[in-house]
C-alpha cells in the first residue's frame, strides 16, 4: 500500500495505480518496486524531452539575437533540474548496494528486473544532469552577451562625453565676463575658434571610432 499526503499524485505512482487498476498483478514486492523504478524513468525522460525542446528554443533565439525573458525561464528550468537530481542521485546507488549482496529471499528475476531498473534510471539522472550543464551554459553566454551590450553602450557614452568636452571648454573659457580673453579683438577670431574645436572634435571622433572597432 502506497500512502502519501500530497494534493495532487505523482505522476509514476498515478501510472503504476493505473496499471493495478488495469488487472496488471505482481508477484512480489520488488517487483512491484521495479515497476515504480520504470514508470519514474518514463515520466522524467518526457520531462527531459519537453526541457530539450525549450532549450533548444531558446538557444535559437540566443543564435539569432532575439532574446527576451529567456534568462528567468531558464532560471526557472535549471532549478527544477536542480532539485529533481538531489532527489534521485541516492536512489540507483543505494538500490545497487542491496543488489550488491541481495537476500536469500530475493528471487533472481526481480534481481534482473530490479537492475535493469536501476540502470535506466541512472541514465535518466546523467541526461539530467548533462541538460543541466547546457542550461547553465547557457545562462552564462547570454550574462557574456549582456554585459557586451553594456560595455557598448558605456563607450558610446564615453565617446559622445569626450566629442563634446571641447566645445564645453572653449564656450565656458570664453564665457567667462573677465578682461584678457584671447582673440576678443581679432576680427577672425570666431572661425579660429571653430576651426580648432572642429580639429579636435574630428581626431577625437576619429581615435574614438577606431577604438570602437577593438570591442
Amino acid at each position: 500500500m502506497l500512502i502519501t499526503a500530497r494534493l495532487q499524485p505523482l505522476r509514476s505512482v498515478d501510472k503504476l495505480r493505473s496499471a493495478v487498476k488495469r488487472g496488471e498483478q505482481f508477484d512480489s514486492p520488488l517487483e512491484l518496486l521495479a515497476h515504480l523504478l520504470s514508470d519514474q524513468g518514463e515520466v522524467l525522460t518526457q520531462f527531459l524531452r519537453k526541457t530539450s525542446v525549450n532549450v533548444d528554443r531558446i538557444e535559437d533565439q540566443l543564435l539569432s539575437q532575439r532574446l527576451s525573458n529567456n534568462r528567468s525561464e531558464l532560471g526557472a528550468m535549471r532549478r527544477v533540474l536542480v532539485r529533481l537530481q538531489r532527489l534521485l542521485a541516492l536512489e540507483p546507488g543505494s538500490l545497487m548496494r542491496l543488489l550488491h549482496k541481495p537476500p536469500q529471499w530475493l528471487r533472481e528475476q526481480d534481481v534482473q528486473a530490479l537492475r535493469q531498473s536501476i540502470e535506466e534510471s541512472s541514465l535518466v539522472i546523467n541526461d539530467l544532469t548533462a541538460l543541466g550543464e547546457r542550461i547553465k551554459l547557457l545562462q552564462e553566454e547570454i550574462a557574456a552577451n549582456l554585459n557586451e551590450q553594456s560595455s557598448r553602450t558605456l563607450f558610446t557614452l564615453t565617446v559622445v562625453t569626450v566629442l563634446a568636452l571641447p566645445i564645453n571648454i572653449v564656450a565656458g573659457f570664453f564665457g567667462m565676463n573677465v578682461g584678457g580673453v584671447p582673440l576678443a579683438s581679432d576680427p577672425e577670431g570666431f572661425w579660429i575658434l571653430v576651426a580648432l574645436v572642429a580639429t579636435f572634435t574630428l581626431v577625437a571622433g576619429r581615435w574614438a571610432f577606431r577604438k570602437r572597432g577593438d570591442y
